[in-house]
């Protein structure tokens, strides 16, 4: 076995040098009443191949995307990962390494760091990316955070078709700060109106793009009105291949992007790891959460890498840390910088092409079926349809038909009762015309 358990010799060795009497007494803060008195309802042993049996069939009961026809998005997208980007991350030395304390011998840690910097900051369109946060909701809390430091202001206002999960922990980071949040409520036409609420007391705008909907905006005019009231602006990313085709967040005027870069290298999974990306204009960079790996030379002349900011908590005082964000998602980073070396520039775009069109495909499909309407006027991969009955027990029907059909938009924002009907659909290039073909057949059947 590769992690042997303790003797009882070794555990009252362990007890008596920390000076308890009893493993019992190390959880003497946890409430009697919150404590388990006795053993939980499962076997008390069985064989290895007993145990994988039983977690076989256990795990047999999901419906996996991998095997089954899936138009899952809402933040987290289905794409095909070269197996050589998995064949390459297993190697030992990048593997088994861990957060480079000591620069000058992690080169090989700092250069993977440095390449995933070079190549969020191009897609996004900004001047200088970190190396990488936890997820693109804490990315984009940080980057709430990051603005409210930068202009010394203690609001934000956050459009209502920013994610749901996005702006919960946002307002879950900043409830205990001196920064506050302004939400607006979702829209499906339209866009919000910041008109009456921007006023020099903002300290930025979170938008995101596509939408929490799936629709395409340029919010050029949008950066505009925030520079006048010297406000900053935050663009959202959840779908990181759409930048492969629309307009980069830098050339919209944007002075932060962050966004989800689980698309690019890391396969779908239970919430995660996932990769978080932040980037912005070099004027900001002092205020950058995380760190940043740099390039330079050595006393020889070679080539070598280098932390040149990392205003973590971990390596300076605790109320001085631009972000209390430990550690960077390196595994992730480096699957996402594997990939995107893999598809290049052009691949890059192709990717992005591929995904337009097979959305553009079902949705044709789609609004065919008599009582289906496709709400959007504009999207990329992702978009919204409005179904003749509550879209929750669509979803449940198609899944007893062996088919992920979207996600209920009541799931994620349950408290309206306006958005019953309404199902977030994604198609990428994993999308076959058969699964289509599938999904519009049985969707006939429901409604």
């Amino acid at each position: 076995m590769r992690y042997m358990p303790h003797t009882a010799d070794e555990r009252r060795a362990m007890l008596e040098k920390i000076g308890v009497g009893s493993v019992d007494e190390l959880f003497i803060d946890i409430p009697e009443n919150a404590r388990l008195d006795k053993l939980l309802d499962l076997p008390l042993h069985a064989t290895e191949m007993e145990v994988d049996a039983s977690m076989q069939a256990f795990g047999a009961q999901n419906l996996s995307p991998s095997v089954t026809p899936s138009f899952l998005g809402a933040g987290a997208y289905r794409h095909h990962v070269p197996t050589v980007v998995d064949h390459l991350l297993q190697r030992s030395e990048f593997l088994t390494a861990y957060t480079p304390y000591q620069p000058e011998i992690s080169q090989g840690t700092l250069q993977a760091l440095f390449e995933f910097q070079s190549q969020v900051a191009l897609i996004t369109g900004m001047d200088v990316a970190n190396a990488s946060m936890y997820d693109g909701a804490t990315s984009c809390a940080e980057a709430v955070l990051m603005a409210c430091r930068v202009t010394r202001r203690k609001k934000a206002l956050l459009s209502g078709n920013l994610h749901p999960h996005y702006r919960d922990v946002t307002r879950t980071t900043v409830q205990f700060t001196e920064f506050g949040v302004t939400e607006f409520d979702p829209i499906l036409t339209g866009e919000d109106d910041f008109t009456s609420s921007l006023d020099k007391d903002v300290a930025c705008v979170v938008v995101q793009n596509p939408d929490f909907f799936g629709r395409l905006q340029n919010f050029s005019d949008l950066a505009e009105k925030c520079q006048k009231v010297g406000a900053l602006l935050i663009i959202v990313v959840t779908e990181v291949v759409s930048l492969g085709a629309v307009l980069s967040p830098g050339d919209m005027g944007a002075d932060i992007v962050v966004g989800e870069g689980q698309s690019i290298g890391v396969p779908l999974s239970y919430g995660g790891p996932y990769v978080g990306l932040l980037a912005t204009r070099q004027k900001y960079v002092r205020q950058m959460p995380g760190r940043l790996c740099g390039e330079t030379v050595d006393q020889e002349g070679k080539r070598g890498f280098v932390l040149t900011l990392s205003t973590r908590e971990q390596h300076i005082r605790r109320e001085k840390a631009t972000s209390n964000i430990c550690t960077n998602a390196g595994l992730c980073s480096l699957a996402f910088s594997i990939h995107m070396s893999l598809l290049g520039e052009t691949g890059f775009s192709k990717l992005a092409e591929i995904n337009h069109a097979e959305a553009v495909a079902a949705a044709d499909a789609l609004s065919s079926i008599e009582g289906v309407e496709v709400v959007n006027d504009t999207f990329f991969n992702e978009f919204t349809v409005k179904l003749p009955k509550p879209a929750a027990s669509v979803v449940e029907e198609l899944a007893a038909k062996g088919i992920l059909g979207g996600v209920p938009v009541s799931r994620l924002i349950p408290e309206n009762k306006d958005f019953e009907n309404y199902m977030l659909v994604a198609a990428t290039e994993t999308t076959r015309v058969d699964d289509v073909d599938r999904f519009v057949s049985a969707l006939k059947e429901i409604v």
